[in-house]
């Protein structure tokens, strides 16, 4: 039996502190290394520690596993074509058990009609157990796919991405996009619904809304078609105060894949113009929802959820799984705000730049998806957001989505007020905007909004800053 000293030595080792370390070191020996690519096949970098075998022989066995289970094939045959082989290895110690090896997966084999190629395909390839169930490996992780362009091309990639959402909801260039999302999550009526979707559908400072994964499409109390009809009249009724700015509104789908579909005709013929989901819990839900809808004259906007990713990318790196979600459709994908302390949410660090740097960089003719930063997005860290944003190149392909930043500001009577909420959030736009309060050094931000909202009449974004951080008050 382990001691009791053993067993907490165990569950208090960071694991989010030894995943920032491997990623940094993977990504020093990349940035040295000329990328393995293999026009024929998929290439899948692993990150290996093995127990009694080298990096090479873990690829030779990932590949006779997971693809033909041959490791002899005639050459020429279609077996052959099928089977998968080492490209390369690149081992870290001197026993050569620790490194990081290529595998490709022949494309050959996942290909079918019209030579489409399936996300679904590609994880329970490369990440089955002939992968991460053999118990040589003390740890083998996922890290990086290489898709041969002429691949890349078969996907559909976003119906609109992140152009393609300011010019359907009319957006101006350079100007900050905001979504919010509805709250409370759960426990609310279909009139409630619409009553939350009014309170915002007329504040232009919004392009998105959408519905919490909390509130779950089949219950009996808040039925999917009422609630979303009740939202789109709201949208409908104060369209005119919006200046001729679209709202995008998303609710939520997520079910088992025949409901998921079902769920899905139901929220169009109730009117609404895009759609949330939790993809990870849906496996496909997001290239299903794209390619159903590819021949409507207005799809709607995907919001691919990513509730639930945290719960694989122990083995699978992030960045894959949003790499592969963009080239099955999403118009939308959360990432994580900065913030002036600890993030509420992962990802953080290089996983976090390298999820968004696989959202927004060139794929030939696949969209980039629309960076959703939020999970902790408030007045109190926009404009580093914004900062960040713009010296990262991103332009408009940000939303700044804030929760509970919106609706659970409070006003004098103790009330949850989302348009003291969005006032406040203007507040802090326009100490940016004016160039009050810049943002140059994170560690004195908050003290430097706190002061500019006391000094220069912003009441909103003060109250929203003390709700927030109380500590500013003392």
């Amino acid at each position: 039996m382990p001691t009791p000293d053993a067993v907490l030595a165990a569950m208090t080792y960071d694991l989010d502190a030894r995943g920032e370390i491997i990623r940094e070191y993977v990504g020093e020996r990349l940035a040295a290394r000329v990328p393995v690519q293999a026009p024929d096949h998929i290439v899948g970098l692993y990150v290996v520690a093995s127990r009694s075998h080298s990096v090479s022989a873990v690829g030779a066995e990932i590949s006779y596993h997971m693809t033909s289970g041959v490791r002899h094939a005639p050459p020429g045959s279609l077996l052959a074509a099928c089977t998968g082989e080492v490209l390369d290895a690149d081992p870290w110690d001197p026993a050569g058990r620790v490194g990081m090896v290529w595998v490709g997966f022949p494309v050959r084999m996942m290909q079918q009609a019209g030579g489409r190629v399936f996300s679904t395909d590609i994880l329970h390839l490369m990440a089955g157990e002939g992968a991460f169930g053999l118990t040589d490996n003390s740890d083998i992780q996922l890290a990086r796919l290489e898709i041969p362009g002429p691949v890349l091309a078969t996907f559909p990639g976003p119906a609109y991405g992140a152009p393609g959402v300011r010019r359907i909801t009319a957006f101006p260039p350079g100007e900050p996009m905001f979504g919010t999302i509805l709250k409370p999550t759960s426990g609310i009526t279909p009139q409630e619904v619409g009553q939350l979707v009014r309170e915002l559908a007329g504040n232009p400072l919004f392009a998105f809304a959408k519905e919490d994964e909390n509130l779950n499409p089949g219950v009996t109390f808040c039925p999917l078609a009422q609630r979303t009809r009740e939202a789109v009249a709201a949208l409908r009724d104060r369209a005119p105060e919006r200046g001729g700015r679209g709202l995008l509104f998303a609710p939520h789908i997520t079910a088992p894949p025949d409901l998921l579909r079902r769920h899905l005709d139901i929220a169009l013929e109730a009117g609404a113009n895009a759609v949330m989901f939790s993809d990870q819990f849906a496996g496909g839900a997001t290239r299903l929802v794209r390619e159903a809808t590819a021949g409507l004259e207005h799809p709607p906007a995907i919001y691919a959820h990513n509730s639930g990713i945290s719960t694989r990318t122990r083995a699978i790196w992030r960045e894959v799984l949003d790499l592969l979600v963009r080239l099955d459709g999403a118009d939308f994908r959360q990432t994580a705000p900065v913030t002036t302390a600890a993030p509420l949410l992962r990802p953080y660090g290089r996983e976090w730049l390298n999820c968004e740097t696989e959202l927004t960089r060139p794929l030939g003719p696949i969209a980039p998806t629309m960076i959703a930063r939020a999970g902790g997005l408030d007045q109190g860290n926009i404009i580093l957001n914004l900062r960040d944003a713009a010296q990262r190149g991103y332009g408009d392909g940000v939303l700044f989505l804030a929760g509970s930043a919106i609706s659970g500001i409070k006003d004098s009577a103790g009330k949850p007020s989302p348009e003291l909420g969005s006032a406040a959030m203007r507040e802090a736009l326009e100490a940016y905007t004016t160039g009050r309060v810049t943002g140059d050094d994170p560690s004195r931000h908050l003290e430097e909004l706190y002061s500019y909202a006391t000094s220069e009449r912003a009441p909103a974004l003060r109250t929203a800053l003390e709700q927030r951080y109380p500590h500013l008050r003392q």
